[in-house]
């Protein structure tokens, strides 16, 4: 199996800015390794050889991976433009070297010239993104053909929903093609023999587009869909992080705010769900100054919307509470007792906070931030008014309920068995990880099933409701010694969630 292999090499020289000469080499890269190295090796008529860094681009087939090199170049009286190019693929990766050179002969592509596809491939989608920008209405395509096949029609086919409505949007290739712009740099016919056809899906407001591509020509049909799985483009997933703060005991606590704050803004999260969030007592009134979820949320690039509040006094000095952070608005915020006690001084007295969110092309969801006593202390009681709760905030308009935070019961245990049993919510951090437990637990109903979380530590959760039109696709455990330090005493849980 080819651990690199090029797809498409396209050469073009505009002269919208001046004379320029643009390179794109497009390959697919077998994923042996999160830490490898692909460059493209190439030299123009120079004769000078040169290293050009590529970047991953997106997913293809399972194991496999798209990666693309770009390179411009500035016409200017004391620089002239590559021209004609020669270049070689390599991937390193695992103490060893892999390369795709045309068998040792190098490739080869000529100034202005197109697309150039490797490997005789008869129909491939070219020049595709690997995800959708805010407000993007239509997605290009582009297609390059094998001349030899003399392609009467092109057509793409594509669904926003999962395949459960389908269009059909035709390409076009004639020289009457309705945008000249485009014609322009189409390059048909072209030197490689290869024709270039082109077409727009109007995709409106879709957050997932899923489409192949279908060439029919004298008698014959023949697909690009991916090797099988689709061309999949996008708008980003629902990144979301929940963190118990440890309510002022760390040491180096300043320092540890200023690393959640950095691990926020890296993993670019939407939503945070933090728990013992405290802030001074200040005999009951509290201090806002110093809130720790308002520092983290002060030291972020660009502050969130925050909803907090607090349930009883902690550690004899702070208000300790919960609170959501998100980046984008919130709404109809609320914050309730799920405890019987609603006495400050007793510290079994849980609260909640929920607010609504409306999240760009996936719709409105309903957040809970928890942190909810022991099984022996209550927890029964809690998670059963939340649920409760939960279920009354539930409407047409809702595409999903998550629950977050610490919810005190390991899993495995009675706490996380009441849970499954209500048969209404599902932990997500299972179901992507170990998705064959999580079908054994909350689909079959296997009777042994807590034998299978034995080693599961975790009391930190988001169970989202089974009837929500969300799915969780990734989730990860963050500040750990291997990326941003302990900083508290749990650790925090990483997820992502995608339309269903």
């Amino acid at each position: 199996m080819d651990k690199i292999q090029l797809l498409y090499v396209e050469n073009v020289i505009t002269r919208k800015k001046g004379v320029q000469q643009q390179l794109s080499f497009f390959m697919r890269v077998e994923n042996a390794s999160y830490d490898k190295q692909i460059d493209v090796l190439w030299s123009g008529e120079d004769g000078v050889w040169q290293t050009l860094p590529a970047r991953h681009h997106s997913q293809a087939e399972p194991g496999k991976e798209y990666w693309q090199a770009l390179a411009e170049f500035q016409l200017s009286a004391n620089k002239s433009l590559p021209g004609n190019i020669q270049f070689g693929l390599r991937c390193q990766a695992l103490g060893a070297e892999y390369w795709d050179n045309n068998q040792g002969l190098n490739y080869s592509s000529q100034a202005d010239s197109g697309i150039k596809v490797a490997h005789n491939v008869p129909v491939l989608n070219t020049g595709f993104a690997n995800s959708l920008k805010d407000n993007q209405k239509f997605v290009p395509i582009t297609v390059a053909v094998d001349r030899s096949l003399d392609a009467e029609k092109v057509t793409v086919h594509w669904t926003a929903d999962n395949w459960k409505h389908t269009h059909k949007t035709p390409c076009y290739f004639k020289t009457n093609y309705w945008d000249k712009e485009l014609l322009s740099n189409a390059r048909n016919p072209n030197q490689y023999g290869c024709q270039v056809w082109k077409g727009w899906l109007k995709i409106r407001n879709a957050f997932r587009v899923q489409y192949s591509i279908c060439c029919e020509s004298k008698g014959q049909t023949i697909w690009d869909n991916n090797c099988g799985h689709n061309y999949v483009i996008s708008h980003e997933a629902l990144k979301i992080l929940i963190l118990n703060l440890h309510c002022y005991q760390e040491d180096n606590q300043d320092y540890k705010f200023s690393q959640i704050a950095k691990a926020i803004n890296e993993l670019d999260a939407d939503i945070v769900c933090l728990q013992e969030v405290a802030e001074l007592w200040n005999n009951g009134e509290g201090d806002w100054d110093s809130n720790s979820a308002k520092i983290i949320n002060d030291r972020l690039e660009t502050p969130y919307h925050i909803y907090t509040d607090w349930a009883h006094l902690g550690f004899d000095r702070y208000r300790e509470g919960v609170a959501i952070l998100s980046r984008y608005p919130l709404s109809n915020e609320e914050s309730r007792y799920v405890s019987d006690s609603h006495d400050p001084y007793n510290i079994h007295s849980r609260k909640v906070v929920m607010a609504q969110i409306n999240i760009p092309y996936m719709g409105l969801i309903n957040v809970f931030s928890a942190h909810l006593s022991w099984w022996e202390d209550g927890f029964q009681k809690q998670f059963n008014r939340l649920r409760e709760w939960a279920e009354s905030r539930q409407s047409a308009q809702v595409r999903g309920t998550l629950l977050c935070g610490d919810f005190n019961v390991a899993a495995g245990s009675s706490g996380y068995s009441l849970v499954v049993d209500s048969h209404q919510y599902e932990d997500q951090y299972l179901a992507v990880n170990s998705p064959l437990v999580f079908e054994k637990i909350f689909k079959v109903n296997d009777p042994y099933w807590q034998q299978y979380l034995v080693d599961d530590c975790r009391i930190d959760f988001i169970f989202m409701n089974k009837s929500g039109s969300l799915q969780a696709i990734s989730g990860s455990v963050v500040f750990t010694d291997q990326d941003y330090g302990r900083v508290s005493d749990h650790f925090g849980y990483f997820m992502t969630f995608e339309p269903k």
